[in-house]
């Protein structure tokens, strides 16, 4: 069979750059053949920064000069990804892009999402089709648009004699439940992954990102401050439920920090054990799991898994990577299979991760 190689990009909410995959579809088969991340240019990091500051949905005026800007972006990593393998644009299929999550209100009179960096833009630049946009046609559905990562965790690390269950550690912690044989999956947000975390590490540390949580292993936890975090009623919330940092934000934060002289790095340790306890308490609103499987940023913090695996001490917590998948990269291998599965005009049973109320297809086609 011949080679399908296709590109996936996908941008985290922790705003840094872009993650890129190029994935070849061969013999049944998902392999990536190369990798790589993308820091942001300094102007659309500080701008992107600036707007999730606010916790507020962007002006007309700054999403369309961010999705131009963006979707610019989003070419040159594309081409630059293929580039390094030796190979040319021609070579490849297809390339999927989530783009940049600015806004996503699934509820309300007008629903809305917008990931940022313009398809059309991307498919004209790199002379390739581009998929897009993966949310909006859940939403129409009556869905929450997200989250769409067990449409392929099912695929990779479903399992029929043993119960699963996989965590993705990004700004966000998100549980995919997969009972042993395929029935009743189940996917909500736990809680905050990283986001938090990483805002209070950048505030005091000057640094994207508490490394291994070294920083939060010097602290204590405080547990006033833990009981006023969880005691939010989104933790409280049946699944299916999606939250994003437009939610567990610094000004949701600082909120119930109130007028604390904690030292800052017992903050951050009790910012590790709130994500730790809403994973478990997910998890445990569920019959015993045997395996959690970890991918996202958030599996390379010793200090963070440590904690999940002392809230679930009768469950094995290890990394994706004893499952054939790297944590770096298992989200933008997503985009590169719902990029396929559209393009083959595959439709998604998104009804018991995000409920929508019928079957959709997901993402939209840009032809150069």
């Amino acid at each position: 069979m011949n080679d399908e190689l296709i590109i996936g990009m996908r941008c985290g909410a922790a705003r840094a750059g872009v993650d890129a995959v190029l994935v070849n579809f061969r013999s049944g088969s998902m392999d990536i053949l190369h990798a790589t991340f993308t820091a942001f240019p300094t102007a659309i990091k500080k701008t992107l920064d600036q707007l999730f500051e606010t916790g507020k949905r962007p002006s007309d005026n700054l999403a369309n000069l961010l999705d131009e800007n963006l979707g610019r972006f989003f070419a040159r990593t594309a081409q630059n990804l293929v580039r390094e393998t030796g190979m040319e644009m021609r070579d490849i299929q297809a390339i999927g892009s989530q783009g940049q999550k600015v806004w996503h209100q699934a509820r309300g009179d007008t629903p809305l999402t917008m990931q940022l960096g313009k398809g059309e833009l991307i498919a004209r630049n790199t002379a390739t089709t581009v998929v897009s946009d993966f949310h909006s046609a859940d939403i129409r559905a009556g869905g929450q648009g997200a989250p769409l990562a067990p449409l392929l965790h099912r695929h990779l690390f479903q399992n029929e004699t043993e119960n699963r269950a996989v965590l993705k550690l990004g700004s966000i912690a998100n549980l995919t439940m997969l009972p042993k044989g395929g029935r009743g999956i189940t996917c909500f947000d736990c809680g905050p992954g990283n986001c938090l975390m990483d805002a209070w590490t950048r505030r005091h540390l000057h640094k994207d990102y508490d490394h291994h949580g070294l920083w939060a292993g010097k602290g204590a936890i405080d547990s006033g401050l833990l009981e006023r975090l969880l005691d939010d009623p989104y933790f409280s919330l049946p699944a299916p439920k999606y939250t994003g940092p437009e939610y567990f934000n610094m000004n949701w934060f600082e909120t119930n920090l109130a007028d604390s002289d904690l030292a800052t790095e017992t903050v951050q340790t009790t910012l590790v054990e709130l994500t730790a306890l809403s994973v478990a308490r997910g998890m445990q609103a569920f019959p015993l799991y045997d395996r959690l499987l970890v991918c996202g940023g958030g599996a390379k913090n010793t200090y963070l898994m440590r904690r999940i695996s002392a809230a679930l001490p009768d469950v094995i917590v290890e990394p994706t990577t004893r499952h054939g998948a790297d944590p770096d990269w298992v989200e933008g291998l997503l985009i590169a299979w719902l990029a396929r599965e559209r393009l083959n005009g595959q439709v998604q049973d998104t009804q018991a991760i995000t409920g929508a109320s019928h079957p959709v297809m997901l993402g939209n086609i840009h032809n150069p």
